[in-house]
C-alpha cells in the first residue's frame, strides 16, 4: 500500500464475522435469546410498515429491499449489512418513505459486499424536492419515480454510514453510486458518510436540495461527488482520496446552475488526473478549496462559463492550482479508519509466545486459550472486538502468561461492537485457594490452584473490559475480569470494567495486587470475592448511575483478610454497598461510601470484627467518607 495512505492511516478493508442464518425481512430482526454466536437474517423485498433492524445481527442483502411510501427504516448504531454483487442489489428509500441511520463515531452502520472483488448498487434515497426532469421523473436506474416541488421534503437521518464496494455498472449510460439522492429534500439529514473502493460514483445529486456534511471518498472508478438536474443544495467538508489510476473527477457537475455550494473540499491525488469538470451550463459557489496532485484542475468539456462557478469568491480560473491549506482536518474521519482497519479472526489456542498488532483489528469468536506455558502479549492501543455470549472468553491456564501493555494514551479495548455481553477475560493461576489444588472453575471446567500464593501470571497495564459478564445459570458466571488463584507475582494495574451484566473483578482464592480499578454499571458487583482470597486493592472508584446492581463490594467464605485500599463507591440509585457472607472480612482504609440506601448487609451474620475500617470494626450505620480516589483519577478510561 503507498506510503501516503499509511502516514494518513487509512488501511481500509472490511469486517467479516458472522454465523449464518436466515429469517423474513418483513419482521423485526431479533437476535438469538440464549446470547450465542451472532445470527444473519436475510433483507429482501418490500417493507411496507416500520422496521428496525438489529445490530446485534449481520444482515445480507441479496436483491432490491425497497422502503414503500409511508413507512420507516430504522438501522441502529453497529448494523452491519452484507451484500451480494450485482445491478439488481440495492436498497431504494422510496418517495414518502424515511430511512434512519443511526450510527455513532464508534458504531458507524457498514454495508459492503461480502465478496470483496464486486459491486452492489449502493442505497438510493427519492425525495418530492425539485427537479429539472419534472413531477414523478423516472429514474435512469430501476424505473424508480422521484421528483415533486418541495425543496425541504424530509427522507429521514443519515449519520456515520459507511459504504463500501457500491456503484454496479447498467451500461455505458446508467450506473449505481455509493448514496444516490434524486431529488431529495433539505429537511434530510445527511452526515458523516465515507464511501470506498466503488464501481461508479460516490455521491450523485439528481436535482433537490439535500445538504450533505462530513464526507469522506476514496477510491472510485468514476466521480467522488457528481451532480446534475439543477441541485441547489450543500456539500460541506469533504475530504476525497484518490491513490488508484482508474477515476473520472473529485467532483462532476452537469446540466443547469441551480448554484449549490461547496465548503471545505479537500482532494488529493496520487495519480494525477481531473479534479473538477462542470459540463454545459453548470457552476457552483465554492470556498475553502484544496486541491493537490491533479494534473488539470479545472475541465470545461462544453465551454459552459466560467463565471459560473465562483471560487473563493471570484470566477474560476482554468489557470489557477488551488492548492491551497487543506481546508479539511483527516483527523475528523477518524472513525472510518477504525471501523475499516485490518481485522483478524483470534485463534482458539495459544500453543506458543504470540504477540499481537495494535493495527489489526481482532475478532474474538468464541473461546481463547493460552495454554501450554505460552505467553500472549497485547501491545497498547489493541482493540479486540467480541462476539457475544457464554462461550467468548478468553482464558489464560496456569502456568502460562498475559502481558497486556497498555497506556493512558493507548489502552487495550475488549468487548462487543453492538448490544449483548461476552465472558470476559479469565486468568488461572497456581495460588492458594480453599477449594484445594487443581480445583475445578464454576465455567468451562477450567483447571486452577495450587501452593504458590506468589505465582506469575504476567501483567496487565491500561485494560478497558465492556460489556462483560455473560449468564450461564443462577449459579455460574463470567464476570470482566475473573482470577482464580492468581499469585501476587502478576502485576495488575489500571483497569475498567464498564456495563457488564455480572460482576467487574472476582478473585478465587490467590493474592492477586491489584491496584487503579475504575467500575461502572455493572449488573452484579463491582468487586467480588470468595475461596480466601489474600490479596489487596487499592485505588478503586466504583459509579452506579443504574439500578440494576448488586454491591460495590461481595465477600463471601474464609476470611484471609485481604486489604482494600482508597476505595469510593458512588451511587444515584440507592441500594446496598458492601456486603459479607459467612466467615469474610477484610482491612480496610479511606473508604468513601455515598448515595447507597445501605452501607453494610451481613446475611449469614459474619462478624463485624473482621470487617476493620480504619482500624475499627466496620459501623453498620456509620459515614464514610475517606477515600481520596476521583473518577478524574480514570480519565484515561473515557
Amino acid at each position: 500500500m503507498k506510503k501516503t495512505i499509511k502516514q494518513l492511516s487509512i488501511l481500509f478493508s472490511i469486517l467479516l464475522m458472522a454465523v449464518f442464518t436466515s429469517c423474513d425481512s418483513d419482521d423485526d430482526a431479533t437476535s438469538d435469546d440464549d446470547g450465542g454466536s451472532t445470527t444473519e437474517t436475510e433483507l429482501a423485498g418490500s417493507i411496507s410498515s416500520d422496521m428496525t433492524l438489529d445490530s446485534s445481527q449481520t444482515y445480507t442483502l441479496n436483491g432490491i429491499l425497497s422502503v414503500e411510501n409511508g413507512a420507516t427504516l430504522t438501522i441502529p448504531a453497529g448494523t452491519e449489512i452484507k451484500t451480494g454483487t450485482g445491478t439488481d442489489i440495492y436498497i431504494a428509500v422510496q418517495k414518502g418513505a424515511d430511512i434512519m441511520i443511526n450510527g455513532t463515531a464508534s458504531e458507524p452502520v457498514k454495508m459492503s459486499p461480502a465478496d470483496a472483488t464486486g459491486n452492489w448498487g449502493g442505497l438510493l434515497l427519492l425525495g418530492e424536492g425539485v427537479t429539472t426532469e419534472g413531477v414523478d421523473a423516472v429514474a435512469e436506474v430501476g424505473g424508480l419515480i422521484y421528483g415533486g416541488t418541495d425543496n425541504a421534503d424530509n427522507s429521514g437521518s443519515i449519520n456515520y454510514l459507511i459504504i463500501e464496494g457500491s456503484g454496479a455498472q447498467i451500461n455505458s449510460e446508467s450506473q449505481y453510486n455509493g448514496l444516490t439522492l434524486y431529488a431529495v429534500g433539505s429537511g434530510t439529514s445527511l452526515n458523516n458518510i465515507a464511501i470506498i473502493n466503488g464501481a461508479d460514483d460516490g455521491i450523485e445529486f439528481f436535482g433537490g436540495a439535500a445538504e450533505v456534511s462530513n464526507v469522506y471518498v476514496q477510491d472510485l472508478e468514476d466521480d467522488a461527488i457528481d451532480w446534475t438536474e439543477g441541485w441547489s443544495g450543500t456539500l460541506t467538508n469533504t475530504y476525497v482520496y484518490h491513490s488508484t489510476e482508474n477515476f473520472s473527477t473529485a467532483i462532476e457537475a452537469d446540466g443547469s446552475n441551480n448554484n449549490p455550494t461547496i465548503t471545505n473540499f479537500t482532494a488529493i491525488s496520487e495519480t494525477g488526473g481531473v479534479a473538477l469538470q462542470f459540463k454545459k451550463q453548470s457552476g457552483a459557489t465554492i470556498t475553502g478549496l484544496s486541491l493537490t496532485g491533479y494534473e488539470t484542475v479545472i475541465d470545461m468539456p462544453d465551454n459552459g462559463p466560467l463565471a459560473n462557478i465562483q471560487i473563493e469568491g471570484e470566477d474560476a480560473s482554468t489557470e489557477m492550482s488551488y492548492g491551497g491549506a487543506t481546508t479539511v482536518n483527516l483527523e475528523d474521519f477518524a472513525w472510518v479508519n477504525a471501523a475499516l482497519a485490518a481485522t483478524e479472526e483470534l485463534p482458539s489456542s495459544v500453543t506458543s509466545d504470540l504477540t499481537l498488532n495494535a493495527d489489526t483489528n481482532y475478532y474474538l469468536d468464541g473461546i481463547m486459550s493460552v495454554d501450554n506455558g505460552a505467553t500472549l502479549t497485547i501491545p497498547a492501543g489493541t482493540n479486540i472486538v467480541t462476539n457475544t455470549g457464554t462461550d467468548v472468553y478468553i482464558a489464560v491456564q496456569a502456568g502460562s502468561d498475559i502481558m497486556i501493555e497498555g497506556t493512558a494514551d493507548n489502552p487495550v479495548k475488549m468487548g462487543p461492537n453492538g448490544t449483548g455481553t461476552w465472558g470476559g477475560l479469565i486468568i488461572l493461576g497456581n495460588g492458594e485457594t480453599t477449594e484445594g489444588v487443581d480445583a475445578v472453575a464454576e465455567v468451562g471446567g477450567l483447571i486452577y490452584g495450587g501452593s504458590d500464593n506468589s505465582d506469575n501470571s504476567g501483567s496487565i497495564e491500561y485494560l478497558i473490559i465492556r460489556q462483560s459478564g455473560a449468564q450461564i445459570n443462577s449459579e455460574s458466571q463470567y464476570n470482566g475480569l475473573t482470577l482464580y488463584a492468581v499469585g501476587s507475582g502478576t502485576t495488575i494495574n489500571n483497569i475498567a470494567l464498564i456495563d457488564g451484566a455480572d460482576d467487574g473483578i472476582e478473585f478465587f482464592g490467590g493474592a492477586a495486587v491489584v491496584t487503579n480499578v475504575y467500575v461502572e454499571n455493572l449488573q452484579d458487583d463491582a468487586i467480588d470475592w470468595t475461596e480466601g482470597w489474600s490479596g489487596s486493592l487499592t485505588n478503586t472508584y466504583v459509579k452506579h448511575t443504574s439500578a440494576n446492581f448488586s454491591t460495590a463490594i461481595e465477600a463471601d467464605g474464609t476470611n484471609n483478610n485481604p486489604t482494600i485500599s482508597n476505595f469510593t463507591a458512588v451511587s444515584t440509585e440507592g441500594g446496598l454497598a458492601l456486603q459479607f457472607k459467612k466467615q469474610s472480612g477484610a482491612t480496610i482504609t479511606n473508604l468513601t461510601v455515598t448515595g447507597y440506601d445501605t452501607l453494610l448487609d451481613t446475611p449469614d451474620s459474619a462478624p463485624v470484627s473482621g470487617i476493620l475500617v480504619d482500624g475499627a470494626s466496620i459501623d453498620a450505620a456509620g459515614t464514610y467518607n475517606g477515600s481520596t480516589v476521583v473518577e478524574s483519577d480514570f480519565d484515561w478510561v473515557n
